[in-house]
């Protein structure tokens, strides 16, 4: 057992240090950073935004229901931020295998001692790190923001909301290290991923015209409905389930997809 913890703490260091190292993955996080700005500002204090909803209610004398600014604020702003990492991460995970595939070096970690899924799940923890890092500076400020609210913000709420934020991550980031062991091709790696992350979108979006038996197991399975409970407060284990499930998913077809190679090899 210490020996796979150790093999897979020395894969998520090297993972780790060569995001941090790559201009690609600092453009990536600074598009993130700008975006989540801009939709941060607009939600806040833009037209039709929180602050005018607030300022419709004291117009109208407080007969409207009261807006709790600081959940409707989150419940906006982290449905954003689900729906950006669907586009932008397919972009850090296109490169976890197809990179190795394309320097000739994934044939030597699928014959080495390492287990392929050590591999998969150092890989995995190095660039949802870096994921973490990234919105790392969007926590503090919205901190910042509603720390003034009234009523207080109930930490539980956002708490469970950033806590959905990485499990979408990482369910998408697993799905994508599959399909990067697929290919030596990056930009097809991002597309196929995007491609997928966009038929789960759609998906789940379906699912309720759909109704019935269909519609409740597309609704289910969807990646953003599932996420969308959880930012909303809701604390639903089968959404938790649900994540976890995508991410032991896609490391095992990634191990699979390794493993098969190291036969074709033999």
């Amino acid at each position: 057992m210490g020996v796979i913890v150790s093999n897979i703490l020395a894969i998520f260091r090297r993972e780790l240090q060569s995001y941090f190292a790559s201009p690609l993955a600092y453009l990536v996080a600074a598009i993130f950073w700008l975006l989540s700005g801009f939709f941060f500002v607009a939600i806040l204090l833009g037209p039709g935004g929180i602050i005018d909803q607030v300022a419709l209610v004291d117009q109208q004398g407080g007969t409207s229901q009261p807006i709790d600014v600081a959940y409707e604020f989150s419940r906006f702003f982290l449905s954003v931020m689900g729906s950006m990492t669907l586009f932008l991460l397919p972009i850090l995970s296109m490169g976890l295998y197809a990179e190795e595939r394309k320097r000739g070096t994934l044939e030597l970690l699928a014959t080495s001692p390492l287990t392929n899924w050590s591999v998969a799940v150092g890989k995995l923890l190095g660039v949802l790190t870096f994921f973490t890092f990234m919105i790392v500076p969007i926590v503090v400020y919205e901190a910042i923001a509603l720390s003034a609210a009234s009523p207080p913000v109930q930490p539980a709420v956002p708490l469970l909301a950033h806590t959905g934020l990485i499990l979408l991550a990482a369910s998408v980031l697993s799905l994508g290290m599959f399909i990067s062991s697929l290919t030596d091709s990056t930009i097809l790696a991002a597309f196929l991923t995007f491609v997928l992350n966009v038929f789960l979108w759609v998906m789940g979006e379906f699912s309720s015209n759909i109704g019935g038996i269909l519609g409740d197991v597309l609704g289910h399975i969807s990646l953003l409905k599932n996420y969308d409970t959880l930012v909303k407060g809701v604390f639903d284990p089968s959404s938790f389930v649900l994540f976890v499930s995508y991410v032991i998913l896609g490391i095992f077809l990634t191990a699979q997809s390794i493993d098969a190679l190291r036969f074709g090899r033999s």
